[in-house]
C-alpha cells in the first residue's frame, strides 16, 4: 500500500495511505484539522490543495465549480495520489480522543412538542472528556445520528442533549415514542471542532444559532460563564432564531458583562422582539466584523447565508467557525 507526506503549512508533516483520507490520517496521527461531519456534507474541512494529486470518495456537491477549480477539497473526501501540500495549520489544539462506549437514558423530559432533552448516564469507568461546542454519535440498530453536547464539562458522567423531531427521521420515532429511561444506547465522541478559539486581536464575539443548534452554544457559554476571564474586555452578541415562540426553548442566563442576547422569530404575529433570519439582524447591529469572531450552528441555509453576508461586512473569513445541523434523511 502506498505511503505519501502530507505537509500543511506551519511545517507540520504526517503520512497517509492511498485508501485513507486526508482528514482521518491527520486525526489518527494526533494534527487538529477542522472538520464536522465526516460525510461531505458540510463545509467544515475545506482546505486548500496547493501541490499534489487526490481523488475524491464522492463528489463535493457543497463546494462550488469556482472552489473546486482553485483548488479546494474537503478533507475528510478525498484520499492522495502523491505527496500534497495544503494551505492550512494545525489548529494547534490537541483534540480529545474520540471513544466508543455503552450509554443509558438518565432521563427524557418533553422541552416543547418538538424537542426534548436526554440526559445519558455513561458507566463509572468510563473518562469522558470533552471541549465545549462538541458534539457525539449516538448509535442503535447500526445508525448514527449525531447531536451536540448542551454543557460545558461532564459532572457525574452525564451528557445532555436537546434533540428536535424531524418528521420522519430515523430516530425521531424512537426518541418521541419509545426511548425510556434505563435503555441502553452506545454512544462515540466527543466529535467535531466547533469549540472558542482564543483570539486577542478580536474585540467581539458573535454567536448565531437556529433551533437546537443552541445546544453547543450554550455549552461555550457556560465556559466562559465559569472562565470569565476567557473573554474578558470583549463584547458578546447572541442571536438566537427560531419560527415561533415555543422555538426559543432556553434562556440565557449569563452574567457576563457586556452580554447582548437577541432573540429572533420569523413567524410569529404576536412578538415585538426582532423578526427575521439571525444573520440579517445581526448585521443590523453595531458590530465592528474586521475585528469580530463568529460561531454558528443551527440550519445549513443559515450558515452559508451568514458567512457570505458577514465576510462581506468585513468579516475575516478565518474568524468564522460554524457547525451546520444537516438532515440525515
Amino acid at each position: 500500500m502506498n505511503q505519501y507526506t502530507i505537509y500543511l503549512k506551519n511545517n507540520t508533516t504526517y503520512t497517509c495511505d492511498e485508501n485513507t483520507s486526508l482528514l482521518k490520517a491527520a486525526l489518527d496521527n494526533d494534527i487538529s484539522l477542522e472538520y464536522s461531519c465526516f460525510e461531505a456534507r458540510c463545509r467544515s474541512c475545506r482546505v486548500k490543495v496547493l501541490e499534489g494529486e487526490v481523488e475524491n470518495l464522492q463528489d463535493e456537491q457543497v463546494l462550488t465549480t469556482e472552489e473546486k477549480a482553485a483548488g479546494y477539497v474537503l478533507s475528510c473526501n478525498v484520499i492522495p495520489r502523491s505527496d500534497i501540500k495544503l494551505a492550512v495549520e494545525d489548529l494547534g489544539v490537541k483534540l480529545p480522543k474520540p471513544q466508543v462506549s455503552p450509554c443509558k437514558i438518565s432521563s427524557i423530559a418533553t422541552v416543547t412538542p418538538n424537542i426534548v432533552e436526554v440526559v445519558l448516564r455513561l458507566p463509572p469507568k468510563v473518562d469522558f472528556q470533552f471541549l465545549a461546542g462538541q458534539y457525539i454519535d449516538i448509535i442503535r440498530n447500526g445508525h448514527k445520528r449525531s447531536y451536540s453536547i448542551s454543557h460545558n464539562q461532564c459532572e457525574g458522567n452525564e451528557l445532555r442533549l436537546f434533540i428536535r423531531n424531524y418528521e420522519g427521521g430515523l430516530f425521531s420515532q424512537y426518541w418521541f415514542s419509545e426511548a425510556k429511561a434505563n435503555d441502553l444506547l452506545r454512544m462515540e465522541g466527543p466529535l467535531g471542532t466547533f469549540f472558542y478559539r482564543s483570539n486577542p486581536v478580536c474585540e467581539e464575539i458573535v454567536l448565531l444559532a437556529t433551533g437546537t443548534g443552541i445546544a453547543p452554544i450554550k455549552a461555550i457559554l457556560d465556559q466562559w460563564q465559569q472562565q470569565p476571564e476567557q473573554v474578558k474586555g470583549k463584547k458578546i452578541w447572541l442571536l438566537w432564531g427560531g419560527r415561533k415562540k415555543e422555538d426559543l426553548f432556553w434562556q440565557p442566563e449569563a452574567t457576563l458583562p457586556n452580554f447582548t442576547y437577541i432573540p429572533v422569530l420569523t413567524r410569529e404575529d404576536e412578538w415585538q422582539g426582532a423578526k427575521g433570519y439571525v444573520q440579517e439582524i445581526a448585521l443590523q447591529q453595531p458590530i465592528h466584523w474586521q475585528k469580530t469572531q463568529v460561531y454558528a450552528c443551527g440550519s445549513e441555509v443559515m450558515i452559508q447565508s451568514a458567512q457570505k453576508l458577514l465576510t462581506q461586512q468585513g468579516l475575516k473569513e478565518e474568524n468564522f467557525f460554524s457547525d451546520a445541523f444537516i438532515s440525515a434523511n
